[in-house]
């Protein structure tokens, strides 16, 4: 009977399995992530299945960190990935990180070629907010991300090493290569929302955006904080304001206030406003402003981005919709005479 105890063994095993592989499937997506999309499948990293190599320039970062006011140097990949990982979900479409990936790559390649001086403290070439791009150490991200941090560390890794050393070019120099996170279902041309135009940011169709988390968004404002805050009257009755000028991307150009003109940049800025897509009404005491969009509206929608990677977009298709006649070029070719200094 003993030589029989194998199949018996073997038939158990088989039977177990069956009965898990259910389970396998199903947990993984059994809950949406804070950002609005689906979650991909948590996985630890695999050895067999590790990020490419990275053909990354051997050039040094030094950020300066505004919250503890100390200089951060690291390496050009590790800087990327804390650009990344701090700029975009980790659960999106892995061609929409991707895309983003090239978009900081040519923020911070274009950044270090132009060697402005920015007088920053201890040396530094750059800071960690939005007046260059947000970036988060590793330390900082095991703490956003918990229990999530390393698939979600090796998803932004992937992303990076998949598009390492390429960047976004126009006439063989790297762009000013600008994103935000939702449209209103058109991008913005970079004119009507800086001093001047770029014939690479231009307005585009933008409709993954719609009935995304960051869509639409409203905000109560007393009149009297309304009046301080723009410098104008609101007229008596009904009315707060005419719409006198629409930009290529269906936001406010321009709007009037009882004879006192204003960009909706000013008031997007002045109001802490979503977007510059807005309408407005009067309410008692209070005006009510609807917004659509989320961001400046310039460039790669990020929510856009995802949905076009949603419906099998690669992050090439991606970035050339959203910046117009780009090239995607070698990054290590446009920093050689950097690199050579060091």
């Amino acid at each position: 009977m003993t030589k029989f105890k194998p199949l018996v063994v073997v038939a158990s095993l088989l039977f177990a399995i069956t009965l898990l592989i259910p389970a396998l499937l199903v947990l993984p997506f059994s809950d949406e992530k804070a950002s609005g999309v689906k979650p991909v499948k948590e996985e630890k990293p695999d050895q067999e299945a590790a990020a490419p190599p990275s053909v990354e320039p051997s050039i040094d970062v030094s950020v300066f960190r505004m919250s503890s006011k100390a200089v951060e140097t690291l390496s050009f990949e590790e800087y990327l990935i804390g650009v990344v990982s701090a700029e975009m979900p980790a659960d999106f479409e892995k061609e929409a990180l991707k895309a983003q990936a090239l978009a900081a790559r040519t923020y911070i390649t274009k950044h270090i070629m132009d060697d402005k001086q920015t007088e920053l403290p201890g040396g530094a070439m750059i800071t960690d907010t939005v007046t260059h791009q947000v970036y988060k150490n590793k330390t900082e991200l095991k703490k956003q991300w918990k229990k999530d941090y390393d698939w979600k560390l090796q998803r932004v890794t992937e992303a990076v090493r998949e598009t390492s050393g390429q960047i976004l070019t126009y006439d063989g120099q790297p762009i000013t290569a600008a994103f935000f996170s939702t449209s209103n279902g058109y991008t913005e041309n970079a004119e009507f929302v800086w001093t001047s135009p770029a014939p690479y940011l231009e307005s585009v169709e933008s409709p993954w955006d719609i009935g995304t988390p960051k869509f639409t968004d409203e905000k109560v404002i007393p009149i009297s904080d309304f009046e301080r805050r723009l410098g104008v009257k609101v007229p008596d009755g009904d009315q707060v304001g005419s719409f006198i000028e629409t930009t290529a991307g269906n936001r406010v150009g321009r709007a009037e206030i009882n004879g006192t003109k204003i960009k909706g940049v000013d008031i997007r800025d002045k109001l802490g406003l979503k977007s510059t897509d807005f309408n407005w009404k009067r309410s008692g005491n209070d005006i009510i402003i609807q917004t659509k969009g989320y961001g400046h509206g310039v460039g790669m929608s990020q929510y856009g981005a995802n949905g076009m990677a949603e419906e099998g977009k690669d992050y090439k298709e991606i970035v050339t919709h959203y910046y117009k006649g780009v090239e995607i070029s070698k990054s290590d070719t446009m920093l050689a005479k950097v690199t050579a200094k060091k």
